[in-house]
């Protein structure tokens, strides 16, 4: 890997992430559309926190087995929908439709007859459709302020609005693929995957910034008598950064990834497994979406400016005379 860097950052070895960008956007945008379209056949789950409804836990199982949740409830509510998750090896946990507080009282003495616990081991909770409303509205506003703030920093911090709109547009790729991802595997969109979301953004925005700031500073030591394109000289600094970038990448869905599949898998955490899943796709995701949607699209958004345009064009030609010479 050490060699592999080095060729990749002398540029002795180059992977094209510029000229090949009309095949990655293409792919970009099947997967984007691919994601858009999952709730069409899938509909995007939504937790009891932004839903509203009831939830009760049953602790002290020897044996929790799901089926028998869903028989109870159905004995007194049959037309109910539930939602019955494993907590560790010993509790269970139930999410219905809201229900009245007679309905709660005879689903708590039910399930405590079909488990053969005792009523103080079943505890039951409501969270009302208006608190679930003002969940959904607050995250609808965090993302917005998010991506508002990104794109001023980033305008700010780079000077030029066009590689802030590239990385907004990476960010959103992002968040569409991730979520769409999400919903596919079947999850329930709950607050603590909106936090998941939200850490991938800034890890994603956190990556766009690095590879940037290499762009910005290759193609300003460039200036006027660069030997290079200004397409090449963003695909150097990409290739630049790649170990970096997959070397970052990797040591955050290493921790992750164990939280996923041994935490939330094997041990039944429902929360671990809310926050670990979107910040174990969103992250690869974000690797992918620097590389080649983000870096790409501020190169083919710069290259149309007349000044970069003249730039090329003598580069171009003094490699015609060279070639011709020789």
């Amino acid at each position: 890997m050490s060699q592999v860097g080095n060729d990749l950052y002398s540029g002795k070895t180059s992977f094209p992430f510029v000229d090949r960008r009309r095949l990655w956007f293409l792919i970009a945008a099947i997967l984007v559309i691919g994601s858009a379209l999952v709730p069409l056949f899938r509909p995007i789950q939504l937790s009891i926190e932004f839903t509203g409804g009831s939830q009760f836990t049953v602790t002290g199982l020897s044996s929790p087995d799901q089926d028998v949740a869903t028989t109870a409830v159905q004995t007194v509510v049959p037309e109910a929908a539930t939602k019955v998750t494993t907590i560790g090896g010993s509790a269970v946990r139930l999410q219905t439709d809201q229900m009245t507080s007679d309905q709660t009282q005879q689903v708590t003495n039910a399930l405590a007859e079909a488990y053969s616990v005792p009523t103080s081991e079943v505890t039951a909770s409501f969270i009302g459709p208006s608190w679930g409303n003002d969940v959904t509205r607050q995250s609808l506003w965090g993302l917005a302020i998010f991506l508002a703030l990104t794109f001023l920093i980033l305008a700010l911090y780079f000077r030029t609005w066009k590689m802030s709109a590239a990385a907004v547009i990476g960010v959103v790729d992002v968040l569409i693929i991730t979520v769409g991802v999400y919903a596919l595997c079947g999850f329930a969109i709950s607050p603590a995957a909106v936090i998941g979301f939200l850490t991938v953004l800034s890890y994603s925005l956190y990556d766009t910034t690095v590879v940037f700031d290499k762009i910005r500073e290759n193609t300003h030591e460039d200036g006027e008598v660069s030997e290079r394109t200004f397409g090449e000289s963003v695909n150097l600094a990409v290739n630049q950064t790649l170990i970096r970038s997959i070397n970052t990448t990797v040591v955050a869905i290493l921790p992750t990834g164990a939280i996923l599949f041994i935490g939330a898998f094997a041990l039944g955490a429902q929360t671990l497994t809310d926050i670990s899943l979107s910040i174990f796709v969103g992250t690869i995701v974000a690797a992918y979406s620097t590389l080649f949607v983000a870096a790409p699209l501020y190169s083919y958004f710069r290259e149309s400016e007349p000044k970069i345009k003249a730039r090329d064009a003598r580069v171009r030609a003094a490699r015609e005379i060279a070639r011709d010479n020789a």
